[in-house]
């Protein structure tokens, strides 16, 4: 098994479940409260480690009880947290979410340290080593820091998976470092201009991307499933049929299983199929990384 580097976010979770989503200066009362680890960084690594990958993982966590939490409960999940850095100045990141009965969901952000992971905070010899098969990233660290990741990696040889989230337009020297992108139909729509919203729609979107410079391209389009076009394969993957119960971490699941996936060589789509395994188990229970299915589960 190859080791995947994960450099990302990690939050502190604080779930209210209720019947139905508040509309603005509305109280509901009856919802039940979950206190969960999470950070799409942070669950991408802990979906990818569930399933047997050999993880690396680094944010930038506040010098707090809730960084000490997150800290504590990525080492049980088995993942190498040494490069975890704790930051003095600023508190770690917390993600306040409502979930209703239909799993819909509402989430704000107050992201702390992990506004402050910057470039001087990697070790150069991680990247140098060649001990990772891939890199996987996302955007809810600073945009600097994640374009030297995937420029840096990309030159040593590194596969860079960019899931680009939350969306936000990319430099040119981005894409062209990136092996594989998998925006959902609203980033791709972000990324490109085209409004995704059928086959035909993710398949121009999906060109203009790759004539951006990415070599491998996956649009996820929730219950449908997944296009994709690369060398390999061009064409929908389709999704697998679950009752949604919480979906606040179906792409980090979908994301961290699928570099698990390439990272044991398997081919695109075969690896897309698997993360849309994962993603849809994820989906029928609450919380972000306690979602997270094991191997044995999407086997």
């Amino acid at each position: 098994m190859n080791s995947i580097l994960v450099i990302g976010s990690s939050n502190t979770d604080m779930v209210i479940k209720t019947k139905k989503l508040p509309t603005p200066g509305e109280t509901i009362f009856g919802g039940t409260y979950m206190m969960n680890s999470g950070g799409k960084g942070a669950n991408q690594a802990v979906a990818a480690a569930r399933l047997g990958g050999k993880i690396t993982f680094i944010t930038k966590r506040g010098n707090d009880l809730l960084g000490n939490q997150v800290v504590g409960l990525l080492m049980r999940e088995g993942i190498d947290t040494q490069y975890i850095v704790k930051d003095i100045e600023h508190p770690s990141g917390i993600a306040l979410i409502i979930v209703d009965s239909n799993g819909e969901n509402i989430i704000v952000v107050a992201p702390g340290s992990n506004d402050h992971l910057m470039p001087e905070d990697l070790p150069q010899h991680l990247f140098e080593a060649i001990k990772f098969e891939i890199i996987l990233l996302q955007l809810e660290i600073p945009i600097s820091t994640v374009e030297y990741s995937a420029v840096t990696a990309s030159e040593n040889g590194i596969k860079v998976i960019l899931n680009p989230s939350p969306s936000q337009k990319l430099s040119e020297n981005l894409f062209k470092h990136t092996w594989l992108i998998t925006p959902n139909e609203t980033e791709a729509e972000i990324l490109t201009g085209i409004r995704v919203n059928d086959i035909s729609s993710a398949k121009n979107a999906a060109s203009s991307l790759q004539k951006k410079g990415v070599k491998n391209i996956i649009i996820t389009m929730g219950a449908a499933g997944a296009y994709i076009k690369s060398k390999s394969y061009t064409g929908l993957v389709s999704g697998v049929e679950a009752k949604a119960v919480d979906t606040t971490a179906a792409a980090d699941v979908f994301n961290g299983a699928l570099a698990f996936a390439l990272a044991e060589k398997r081919p695109l789509k075969e690896a897309v199929a698997f993360a849309n395994k994962a993603a849809s188990i994820s989906i029928t229970r609450l919380g972000a990384q306690a979602s997270a299915p094991y191997r044995n589960e999407v086997l």
